[in-house]
């Protein structure tokens, strides 16, 4: 046990992250532990077919290349570094890493954590009654109608623990839960207990907020005008306490800002709620301050925990057929009656096989346009069927461009651009849950040894709060102002499978009560009419002004099968933004009143 707090770095938020990560990592301040977060749920549907075509890979080969010109720095340094490139293999990857040290001469001792894959197991589980039901709808995996190809179960973070207590200066994980790549070296650092909550659930709650990077230092920030220097926000850094509160920080050198806006918009991100279940803790968000300590310095305190809930999740993925889109353009006017006849055009042309076409206009054109672009609006195609036979039949493009001449008048694509021809695989996802005691968690340690994990202590699973509706409608004792809801709320949204989170919440203590009341679920469906008809779970977090809601189906069967163009739900948030609702002109300055109507 160590009494100074171990500085955690993350350098990598999803597979596709700055290539640089790592150089720029090293080259800031100093750390004792790496982080790399690499799988997204929709990189595992994506590593999921690559790994079916070839069981030897199914790792991130991206970080074997991040990581080789570092292997003996990080070595003369004593920097531990903890990732779940893993994949579907993490001993392969493992070998992999130790073949590179090898060349480098660098002395590093690589472990694995494993046993999240259970694809070969769902046979038997399901002959000892374990039914898989979804999270979301409870149905039992027997009712999919479809074949999974990968399924993987969130592990936490203590094989990762014990694989550092046991020498190992390099872990490398299938799939542990993102904010396990924080919670794992914590906990060893400080000879946390598996008991010990409140420690745990602080971890957790740093490891949400550095787990997607440049996130916590003005990446995909509402208020990014507000921060200076953007160009290339830094990677952050928690400073994890012995007692689980935590700095969250970033390299001196790097663009960017850490402040109680930009960890606030993580802390909201992909979450269902303000109890946060992990496999080693329940995290009671609610109950968490945050405080700006100094420029790029946040602190977290208060943080309780609980035991977690018996069960995890697990990730299952199927192949559910294939799909192939195509853009083109539409100049105003008449936009609405252009898109309707090419949809019927191209109706006209589908071969039998082909299950579902969307053609979807992206935008509104300018009502007196002061160039051509303005008055352009992009239409997004796509075709969708079980088989791939039948699209590559339909020759999508080639559909599409043979209307240039009895279609309708402003209509092309971008020539300078390859049109996209081959049908793509989609992915279905389904969230599933098992007793954490039926997932064999296991430590391949750097001596050939392995080592297994047992399952936490467990608890009955807390169901988020219910928070009452507002009653009345936002009050204001002067004038109001009709103008964007981003005049004064910040918001960022995520995906969960099926369903998006959208967190909003203002800096301004004296706004908060008029946010609160604002924000009921009548009105989240007035302001976004694709809601209308959904299941809506409203969220209040006080301590922070925040008011969440999760948007449950908005992303159909998840992201890596959905038709919508914003697959993931990113922008969900930004929408809610560009609404425009009545603002007290108490709260706004001179500036903002200028830009609204009454």
């Amino acid at each position: 046990m160590r009494h100074r707090p171990i500085r955690i770095a993350n350098f990598s938020g999803y597979f596709g992250d700055r290539f640089t990560a790592i150089d720029e990592v090293l080259a800031g301040d100093p750390v004792d532990v790496l982080v790399g977060d690499y799988l997204a749920e929709i990189t595992l549907a994506a590593l999921s077919a690559r790994y079916l075509r070839d069981p030897s890979t199914g790792y991130v080969e991206y970080f074997l290349d991040q990581l080789k010109p570092h292997l003996a720095s990080i070595a003369e340094r004593g920097i531990k570094l903890v990732t779940n490139a893993g994949g579907f293999h993490p001993e392969a990857l493992a070998e992999a890493v130790r073949t590179l040290a090898d060349e480098a001469s660098a002395p590093l001792r690589v472990a694995y954590v494993a046993g999240d894959n259970l694809l070969d197991q769902l046979p038997a589980l399901a002959a000892a009654g374990h039914e898989l039901p979804n999270l979301d709808t409870g149905a039992p995996l027997a009712s999919w109608d479809a074949k999974p190809i990968a399924a993987n179960a969130y592990l936490g973070g203590w094989g990762i623990a014990a694989a550092l207590e046991a020498g190992a200066d390099i872990v490398v994980c299938g799939r542990v839960t993102d904010a396990s790549l924080t919670v794992g070296p914590a906990a060893w650092w400080h000879g946390w207990q598996r008991t010990d909550w409140d420690a745990l659930a602080g971890a957790v709650a740093a490891g949400h907020i550095i787990e997607c990077g440049a996130h916590a230092t003005g990446g995909n920030f509402s208020g990014f005008t507000e921060i200076p220097a953007m160009t290339t926000p830094g990677f952050p850094i928690a400073e994890i306490a012995a007692d689980g509160s935590s700095v969250i920080t970033k390299h001196a050198r790097d663009d960017g800002a850490v402040t109680v806006d930009t960890v606030t918009a993580q802390l909201v991100y992909e979450i269902q709620g303000p109890y946060y279940r992990n496999p080693d803790v329940t995290v009671r968000l609610d109950s968490l301050e945050l405080t700006q300590l100094a420029p790029d310095r946040v602190q977290l305190t208060g943080t309780t925990g609980t035991a977690p809930p018996e069960t995890t999740k697990v990730a299952l993925f199927a192949p559910i057929g294939y799909h192939v889109v195509h853009t083109v353009y539409v100049t105003a006017p008449n936009v609405p009656e252009k898109i309707e006849l090419l949809r019927t055009q191209l109706t006209s042309m589908l071969p039998d096989g082909v299950d579902e076409l969307s053609v979807t206009g992206l935008g509104t054109a300018a009502a007196d346009p002061a160039a051509q672009w303005e008055a352009t609006v992009p239409v997004r195609i796509m075709a969708v069927a079980r088989e791939r036979e039948p699209l590559a039949r339909l020759h999508l493009a080639s559909k599409a461009g043979s209307l240039y001449l009895s279609s309708i008048p402003g209509f092309y694509t971008d020539v300078a651009t390859s049109a996209s021809t081959q049908p793509r695989p989609r992915i279905e996802y389904w969230p599933a849950l098992l007793p954490l005691t039926e997932v064999p968690h296991r430590v391949g340690l750097p001596d050939g040894d392995t080592v297994d994990i047992a399952a936490p202590p467990t608890a009955e699973v807390l169901s988020q709060p219910h928070h009452p509706e507002p009653t009345e409608e936002p009050r204001s004792t002067g004038p109001v102002h009709r103008l964007p809801l981003g005049t004064l709320a910040h918001a960022r949204s995520g995906d969960k499978g099926g369903n998006s989170n959208v967190g909003v919440w203002v800096s301004d203590p004296q706004a908060w009560p008029w946010l609160r009341e604002l924000l009921s679920t009548a009105e989240l469906r007035r302001l976004l009419p694709e809601c209308k008809d959904l299941t809506i779970e409203r969220h209040e977090f006080p301590r922070l002004r925040a008011v969440h809601f999760v948007l449950r189906g908005l992303l159909g069967q998840g992201g890596s099968s959905n038709n919508r163009v914003d697959q993931i739900g990113k922008a969900i948030g930004e929408y809610l933004r560009a609404k425009h609702v009545l603002i007290p002109e108490e709260l706004l300055s001179g500036r903002e009143r200028d830009h609204g109507t009454d």
